[in-house]
């Protein structure tokens, strides 16, 4: 019998955790193009395990990245997983290096069994981030403006969704699921140009705004190769359409006088439903030993580059993009889920992935000086990991080191190395149980 006390405790830990996690966890510059830097969406142990999860199957782990995981929770059990990420990044432009420090909530969600054979999950992800802050300053030979030309980027806020999924095992080999989630979130975009002594400014700005649904479905499929051996099979997609969102730009021209900013002219134009959400096809294969040893692979593909723009009334170059590849692998090992010795009892995962660019960035031939859009940066990681399970509780603490390297495929292109230390809490109570006293 579900608890609903203590299910609507939870619903309600989730919406204001939800609320609170829309946050900027990031000062890339390339976050400047395309919808900034996308969230990878996994759980803690997923991301301990390179990002792994089409063909993981776990009833005491959350597994968004594939509904028809949400079977796998039997009808004792209540999970409840939040997780966050503390992260230090390295910039290096030519001999201009750079540090900053961020952290971030990347995830909350709650699952459950709702019917004989039907699982839910109800949590809420982040789907981009865009936080930058570029400027420079220029010399030039005009007496009557002091010689000075100023520029600045700044860039902020992010697309988020909220979801509810479901997952129903169709036979005991064969699971299938979908999540529903609503999109929504706000990203701004503002450049402004300051000229000479007389502080004649030029300011223009994009704001990118979306409210929509996201449909994502998943097909797990397990064949028993003999007692301790058996095979995960896993796909997933996401349903490609027309977002409900516009654009908004103008372009504003003024004066500064003591920090104060006096717009003297604007002009603005809105289009309504510019975006597209791509198709997305990802899967996976997973191989598990006597429930102690697994390893997986999985493959993504994301067609950005179907993701038809209507950018003619707007800046071409941050909104022109690619198809997204990713490739990841990923193992975890339990020396002994039954043993007294509590290092036997830690789960211990690694993995690594590599990821093609989704965006195109804007490129200045060092030689020629010329202008022009090139693929954006390529993104390689590794991961470490512990699951710790809590004493005399099923709940498991999941910490994780990661190590990011974005490069671009030229040079005068900026590199960013990030290290990452994610930390997720997945509590793993028999809530649904009744009890009996004699």
């Amino acid at each position: 019998m579900i608890n609903y006390k203590r299910l609507i405790s939870a619903s309600i830990l989730l919406t204001v955790t939800g609320l609170i996690s829309a946050q900027t966890s990031t000062n890339s510059p390339y976050t400047r193009y395309g919808f900034g830097q996308l969230a990878d969406q996994h759980f803690g142990n997923n991301k301990a395990m390179g990002g792994i999860a089409y063909g993981l199957r776990n009833g005491s782990q959350i597994n968004a990245s594939n509904p028809a995981s949400y079977t796998a929770i039997d009808s004792l059990t209540f999970l409840f997983d939040a997780g966050m990420t503390l992260q230090n990044a390295n910039f290096k432009d030519g001999n201009i290096k750079t540090n900053a420090k961020n952290s971030s909530i990347d995830y909350i969600a709650m699952q459950f069994r709702l019917w004989k054979k039907m699982g839910m999950t109800i949590g809420f992800l982040p789907f981009s981030t865009v936080g930058y802050s570029i400027s420079k300053t220029l010399d030039f030979d005009d007496v009557d403006n002091n010689g000075k030309w100023s520029e600045s980027y700044d860039g902020n806020g992010g697309f988020h969704q909220a979801f509810v999924g479901l997952g129903y095992k169709v036979f005991n080999n064969l699971s299938i699921g979908a999540n529903f989630s609503y999109l929504y979130g706000d990203i701004t975009h503002q450049a402004m140009t300051t000229i000479g002594a007389a502080d004649i400014l030029s300011i223009k700005s994009d704001k990118y705004s979306i409210s929509d649904y996201k449909l994502d479905f998943g097909l797990q499929y397990t064949y028993k190769l003999n007692k301790k051996n058996v095979l995960n099979v896993g796909a997933v997609y996401t349903l490609g359409h027309t977002m409900n969102g516009e654009v908004y730009k103008y372009n504003q021209t003024g004066k500064e006088n003591d920090g104060t900013i006096y717009i003297q002219s604007q002009t603005g134009d809105t289009i309504t439903n510019p975006f597209k959400m791509p198709h997305t096809f990802g899967a996976g294969l997973t191989y598990i030993y006597d429930n102690r040893l697994t390893i997986g692979v999985d493959y993504t593909l994301q067609k950005w580059n179907t993701a038809d723009l209507k950018w003619s009334k707007f800046n071409q170059e941050s909104l022109i993009m690619n198809s997204r590849t990713r490739i990841a692998l990923g193992a975890e090992f339990i020396p002994s889920h039954i043993s007294h010795n509590y290092l036997k009892r830690i789960r211990y995962r690694a993995g690594a992935y590599y990821s093609t660019p989704y965006n195109k960035v804007s490129y200045t031939h060092p030689e020629t000086e010329e202008i022009s859009l090139q693929d954006g940066t390529r993104e390689y990681g590794v991961s470490i990991g512990f699951g710790l399970p809590m004493f005399q509780s099923k709940s498991i603490l999941n910490i994780s080191g990661q190590y990011i390297k974005v490069s671009p495929k030229f040079k005068g292109l900026m590199d960013e190395n990030y290290l990452k230390l994610n930390i997720g809490l997945t509590f793993n109570e028999r809530w649904f149980m009744k009890w009996k006293v004699n």
